[in-house]
Parts: structure tokens; C-alpha cells; sequence
């Protein structure tokens, strides 16, 4: 795995449109060997080509924990130098900086697109984005000018990297990441599609919070499960690389208890500032549910 990995990094450095291809096609494949059934991974080309057939089934929540290539891959990530959402972030940062076309318009939907896998994968690479300068990536990549599947997929990669993270949540909100999304919602030229999944934020964004505490004892228990003994030791190592990166203070702050969790009522206010019909949205959205998966509020 550290071949395939060390591989893929390399074409995710280059500056080659095709290469950094390849490299998003190899951390994608390895993703799916991860997820997908050996029967679905054999299939999949076969099974895409015939009319009416059933789409890749995916492994079971128990079976990955059970999974020695999976046990593997998390550990692994809990290493920087193996991290993958470090590097797909150093590529979206590139191709960022690239002149806007379709090749590289594709790119950086392929980049999200396995961000969010990722995030979702292990959890504690979402750490990543407390950081200014990582969030302000999906800020940037909000702006009218990109096109809506870039929108779309940049949604979703926002709400991946908030999921169980107040301070990430406070991240956003302090690089005005709530103007940024209510002023694209209000523009007369965002698209339908994108609309629709920005009021799906702003539901999944109004949910309370859980306090650090729980989180980390829900997250200290699935790492358990994955990893065994060494599991609070490798999410200790990465608590001790997020003191290195933001200092001792910030560090202590993250893991308070109250960890700076705003309730419901207090983000109320703080969208107030920014849409109108605030209470009007959340009562909508009480009823109506949500496509992330949340419940109502």
C-alpha cells in the first residue's frame, strides 16, 4: 500500500494535467478496493455496461473494521507522510492556481470528489481544515465564477470537513464562510442545483453541536474498533501534530470541553446577519428533512 500511495503522491505533485489524473484514478482505486466488494471491484467495468444492472455493492461498517487492508490503510493515514487529504489538498492548491478549462475544471471535481471520500474514511484528517488556509480553499472555489458541478462538489466537501468538528465550524464562520455561502445563495446567477444544496447546507449547519468530549470519546471508541491497542495512541499522535501546527493555546482549546460549540439559537443569529428569513428557513427545513442525512432539528 505505501508503494501504491508513494506512486500516487508523486503524480499528484506534477504539474502534468495527466498525470495528476492518474495520481487521482490510483487514490480512487484504492478507495474502492477499501469500500467495494471483491465480487463488485471484479464486475464493476462489466457490470456498468449492461442495461438495468445493479451498481457496486459496498462493504458493511463491521466488515471494514475486520478488514486487514483497511486496518492498514488507517494507519497508515494517521502518518503525515502517508496522509492522502494532505495531498489532495496541496493538489487542489495547484490546480487552483492553474488557468480555468474544462481538463482542469474536472480536476478539481475529481480532487473533492476524493476529499470527501476521505474525510469520511478517517475522521481525524478533517482536523486539517481548523486551519485558515485549507478552508479558505472551499471558500475560494464558491466563487461565481466556477462552474455548478465545482459548486456542487465543493458543498459537499465543506459539510464532510465540518461533520463531529466545531472548530472547524468556527473556522468557517470566522473567515466570513457564511457571507460567502448566503452570498452565492442569493445570486441570481447561482443554478437551481446549487441553490438547493446550499439551503441543505445552511439546515445541516443550523444542527446543534456535540461538545469535544463526547466527540472524542465516540471517536476514541472507533478507532479502537479499527485499530485495537494502538488506537488512542495514534489519535494521540495526531492531537500532538495539531498543537505543533497551531501552538500550544490552540491546541488546549480544541480540546476543552466546550470547545467554542455554538447551539442552534446562537448560529441562528450569526446567519441572521446575512439572510432575512432565517427563522423561516429552519422552520421549512424542520419539516422537510435533509439530503445529508440529518435529522430534524
Amino acid at each position: 500500500m505505501e508503494t501504491l500511495l508513494s506512486h500516487s503522491f508523486d503524480y499528484l505533485s506534477s504539474p502534468s494535467p495527466q498525470k495528476i489524473r492518474k495520481g487521482l484514478r490510483q487514490v480512487e482505486g484504492l478507495l474502492a478496493q477499501l469500500c467495494l466488494s471483491k465480487t463488485s471491484i471484479t464486475n464493476k467495468r462489466q457490470s456498468m455496461l449492461l442495461l438495468g444492472s445493479n451498481p457496486p455493492t459496498g462493504k458493511k461498517l463491521s466488515e471494514l473494521s475486520e478488514d486487514p487492508a483497511f486496518r492498514e490503510f488507517f494507519k497508515l493515514q494517521q502518518s503525515f507522510q502517508w496522509n492522502i487529504a494532505m495531498r489532495l489538498v496541496s493538489c487542489l492548491e495547484r490546480l487552483l492556481g492553474k488557468e480555468s478549462n474544462g481538463t482542469n475544471d474536472i480536476l478539481i471535481i475529481q480532487t473533492l470528489d476524493l476529499i470527501q471520500g476521505v474525510l469520511l474514511l478517517h475522521p481525524p484528517s478533517r482536523a486539517l481544515f481548523s486551519q485558515e488556509i485549507y478552508m479558505n480553499l472551499f471558500l475560494d472555489l464558491l466563487d461565481p465564477s466556477n462552474c455548478p458541478a465545482i459548486q456542487s462538489s465543493t458543498i459537499m466537501a465543506l459539510v464532510t470537513s465540518l461533520l463531529d468538528q466545531p472548530q472547524n465550524a468556527r473556522t468557517f464562520e470566522a473567515i466570513d464562510g457564511l457571507l460567502v455561502v448566503t452570498s452565492l445563495f442569493k445570486s441570481r446567477s447561482t443554478s437551481r442545483e446549487v441553490k438547493l444544496k446550499l439551503v441543505e447546507f445552511l439546515y445541516f449547519y443550523l444542527m446543534p453541536e456535540t461538545p469535544a468530549t463526547k466527540l472524542s470519546t465516540s471517536a476514541s471508541a472507533t478507532n479502537t474498533a479499527i485499530l485495537g491497542g494502538r488506537g488512542k495512541e495514534l489519535m494521540a499522535a495526531f492531537d500532538r501534530r495539531r498543537e505543533t501546527v497551531n501552538g500550544p493555546e490552540a491546541a488546549a482549546k480544541s480540546s476543552s470541553p466546550a470547545n467554542n460549540v455554538r447551539t442552534t439559537e446562537e448560529k441562528q443569529n450569526l446567519l441572521g446577519k446575512h439572510l432575512s428569513n432565517v427563522q423561516d428557513l429552519v422552520e421549512d427545513l424542520r419539516e422537510g428533512g435533509g439530503v445529508f442525512g440529518v435529522g430534524a432539528i
